[in-house]
């Protein structure tokens, strides 16, 4: 599976204290959602967030180190950008995903991480909301 990862996860050292395996597929940009730091990074509505694609067959370890199931954080797919197809050599390849056009980005939920001033659209459950915003906004993973 394909991550985009913005915060300590674009660390190697970091990495390798969790995962077993996995590569990093160079540098690409989120449209659509900056960046906040709390008390942990987190992603809110609007602009740009720098970041690395990270792949991995370990997705169970990284849902547990971004504190899924404590509701810190939810994993949502973003899709790559129109102009960068999934056939295209500038996206990365995958050979364990089964949908070669989506990535994997966690977002925190803000009251959990005292990340003040985030607010995302009131629709139901925070996961339900960064999913509406995402498909609404057209939020997506582009090349550098």
């Amino acid at each position: 599976m394909r991550v985009f990862v913005y915060g300590t996860l674009t660390d190697p050292d970091r990495a390798a204290a969790l995962l077993d395996t996995f590569a990093y597929r160079g540098d690409w940009v989120l449209d659509g959602l900056h960046r906040v730091d709390g008390t942990y990074p987190t992603l809110a509505p609007g602009g740009k967030t720098r970041g690395r694609i990270l792949r991995t067959t370990e997705i169970d370890v990284l849902d547990e180190y971004e504190g899924v199931e404590r509701g810190l954080y939810v994993r949502v797919p973003v899709s790559f950008a129109d102009d960068t197809a999934a056939g295209d050599e500038a996206a990365p390849r995958d050979d364990t995903a089964t949908d070669n056009e989506e990535v994997a980005v966690y977002v925190g939920d803000p009251d959990a991480l005292g990340a003040a001033g985030v607010s995302w659209p009131d629709s139901g459950s925070f996961r339900d909301c960064v999913g509406q915003y995402i498909r609404e906004e057209a939020v997506c993973i582009r090349r550098e």
